[in-house]
Formats: structure tokens, sequence, C-alpha cells
């Protein structure tokens, strides 16, 4: 292989891979994913659900300041700047605000 197609191929395998760190909004939800993780902010009403690093992630709800999310099928309460762990996860809360309610998940 030529020095050429070989760093084509790498560019290309490189690309692929980006794609596969790419989450997927739903309706009220967003999300942006890069090499460390997924930020994903949610509508703060909840019920969005979101699929990001192979898992799903859902916003059930929030309350005095702590926001309850369902992250590979647990449910995790998180206060507002706090992290826990779930299924090899690290879940952050963010940010909170009237209207969403921002969250980084790290594998």
């Amino acid at each position: 292989m030529t020095p050429r197609l070989a760093t084509a191929c790498l560019s290309l395998s490189f690309l692929l891979g980006l794609g596969l760190l790419t989450g997927c909004g739903g309706s009220g939800s967003n999300t942006d994913c890069d090499l460390g993780g997924c930020t994903i902010t949610f509508a703060r009403s909840g019920g969005t659900s979101v699929s990001v690093l192979g898992i799903e992630a859902k916003l059930v709800g929030v309350q005095n300041g702590q926001a309850t999310l369902s992250v590979a099928g647990h449910e995790v309460n998180v206060p507002v700047g706090g992290e826990t762990q779930s299924e090899g996860f690290t879940i952050r809360v963010e940010r909170l605000t009237d209207t969403e309610v921002v969250v980084r998940v790290t594998h």
C-alpha cells in the first residue's frame, strides 16, 4: 500500500469513527458528541430520550435542583454541578434553567 493510500484509509476510518460518536437528538433534545463523551440538552419538561454512546439517556424529571435521569435503563438523581456513576458511565448535570437541563455523559 502506498503512503498516500494508507493516509486516505486512515482518514476515512477516522471520519467513520466520528460518525459512530454522534448522538441522535429527539424532539425536545439536542446532542453534541466528541471523543470525550456527549453533551445532551434536554427540554426541562422531560420525557425525551436520546441514544448516545450506545445507550439510551432520558430526562425523567427535575425537582429541588436535582435531575432524575434514566441512563442505560438505570435511574440516577444528580444535583446541578454534581455527577454520579452508572453502568460504567459518568453522568454530570452541567446546567439547569427554567427551560432546559444540560447533561454530560462520558464513558
